[in-house]
This record gives C-alpha cells, sequence and structure tokens, in this order.
C-alpha cells in the first residue's frame, strides 16, 4: 500500500456528501482525497481500502489507492471555514484514489454495457463486498478513453456498522444486487464465481486488513480488545463470506435470470 503526503490542496470537490478533494501529492501526482474526519467516518475509509484493493486484486480497473498523510499547515490555510474545519479534523491518514483525468461519468443510456465477462466479474465482486452503491442512480462508475473504471466504495461493506452476529450476517445474500447497474450484461456471473474464488486467499485478506491504519479502528466501541483483535475479525468475516455455498453468487445468478 502506497504511502504519500499531500503537498498541495487543490479543490474540493463539491457533489460528494463526504467533501472529498483533489489534492496533489508529494510524487507530483493528483489524487482525489476522502477525509477521516468526514460525516460518514474512518468506517467508510476502511471499505474504501478492503473493497478498492480486493476488486484490484479480482483483476478489475481500480485507480491506484494510497494512505494519504494530511498536515495541519494545509489546513490552516484553507479559508472556507466549513471545509477548513473538516481539513482540522481530518491531520492524519486519510484515503486517496488516483486522480483521472478527462474521465467522464458511465452512463448505460449513452455508453454500450461492457463486456459479460467484465459486467459479471463486477457484479460478483460488488455482491461479495456487499457495495450498494453501484446503481442507475448512483453508478460509481468512470469511462477514460472507453476505459471502465471502478470507484467510491466507502458504501461496502456495511456490516462494520454493527458486529454484532456479524459472521453469521457474512453468509447473507445481498438482495441488493437486483438494482446493480450492470446486472443486464451480467450473463457469466457462474463462471466469474469459478474463476474469481481462486484469487481470494485468507493470506491476502489478512494482507489488505493489515494495511489499515490503527487508528482508523475503534476496538472498544466495537466490542474488540485490541486493533489486532478486530483486523482479525474483518479477515474472517471476508474468509467465511468466500466459503461455499456462495449465497451471495446464487442470488446474483437468479436476479440475472429474473430479468
Amino acid at each position: 500500500m502506497q504511502t504519500r503526503t499531500a503537498t498541495r490542496y487543490v479543490a474540493p470537490l463539491r457533489e460528494g456528501g463526504s467533501l472529498p478533494a483533489i489534492v496533489e501529492a508529494d510524487d507530483g501526482h493528483l489524487y482525489v482525497i476522502k477525509f477521516r474526519g468526514s460525516g460518514q467516518g474512518p468506517k467508510a475509509l476502511i471499505a474504501e481500502l478492503l473493497a478498492g484493493e480486493i476488486l484490484r486484486a479480482l483483476g478489475l480497473p481500480v485507480p491506484v489507492l494510497a494512505l494519504m498523510h494530511f498536515d495541519d499547515a494545509l489546513a490552516r490555510a484553507e479559508r472556507d471555514q466549513e471545509i477548513q474545519e473538516l481539513l482540522q479534523r481530518s491531520v492524519g491518514q486519510n484515503i486517496a484514489l488516483g486522480y483521472l483525468s478527462g474521465a467522464l461519468p458511465y452512463d448505460p443510456l449513452l455508453r454500450p454495457l461492457p463486456a459479460p465477462e467484465l459486467a459479471s466479474a463486477i457484479v460478483w465482486g460488488d455482491a461479495f463486498l456487499t457495495n450498494v452503491d453501484r446503481t442507475a442512480r448512483n453508478p460509481n462508475l468512470l469511462l477514460v478513453d472507453s476505459q471502465l473504471w471502478l470507484i467510491d466504495h466507502g458504501a461496502a461493506l456495511y456490516f462494520h456498522h454493527d458486529w454484532d452476529n456479524y459472521l453469521e450476517r457474512s453468509r447473507s445474500r445481498f438482495p441488493q444486487v437486483r438494482q446493480h447497474i450492470l446486472l443486464p450484461a451480467a450473463s457469466a456471473i457462474a463462471a466469474a464465481d469459478a474463476a474469481l474464488v481462486p484469487r481470494l486467499t485468507p493470506a491476502l485478506f489478512e494482507q489488505i486488513v493489515a494495511w489499515i491504519p490503527d487508528d482508523w479502528l475503534t476496538p472498544e466501541a466495537d466490542g474488540f480488545a485490541s486493533t489486532d483483535e478486530q483486523r482479525a475479525a474483518y479477515t474472517r468475516y471476508l474468509t467465511t463470506r468466500l466459503e461455499a455455498p456462495r449465497l451471495f453468487a446464487e442470488e446474483a445468478i437468479d436476479a440475472y435470470r429474473n430479468l
């Protein structure tokens, strides 16, 4: 996982409910940063990190992710009071995605649906991650020169907002997949299930979970004795969700058949 430092606050992206922003980092590149001090809180950043890197492990197109350090000096330089307060609450580690220059929102009414293999892999990945934000209302898909990119996964893995019975809930069917914007093109979900499961292992989950900064975790509030115990719970949830029978894959296949 890359770690960068923001060197310049470029512009807020006010269309986002959490007021993300474009920043320049110490590597000279632009990123879209999502702030830990936003109303969505650190759990949205955890979901962004876990979901983004798991989708990348599946071979899906996700912009580069980085832990982005934001300094108090940049916060104090912002004139807008609302934004300055957000930045001051976000001093430290945040999450950032590589900025996609020239990107356009994906609209299935204006653009052709992706190939069945890609659409099916995306639907399968989003169902595994319980991502509720890939709908016609909120696609979270961008196009750059006909290349599709997956963005904004802060609403995925919503189980971690309430850890009660989390292992039982890891077996959920995820009926929200029926609203997935790419479901009409996802005619190969069974093949995607067979191809993608071997790419995800407990060791991979453990590695990705280890990248979560300690101060994003709230073990005491969530009923854990330590950050290590909470990390182990994330790995356990993901591992259990992947076990057969995968009800989320069955739900996605049934959803496609019943379009």
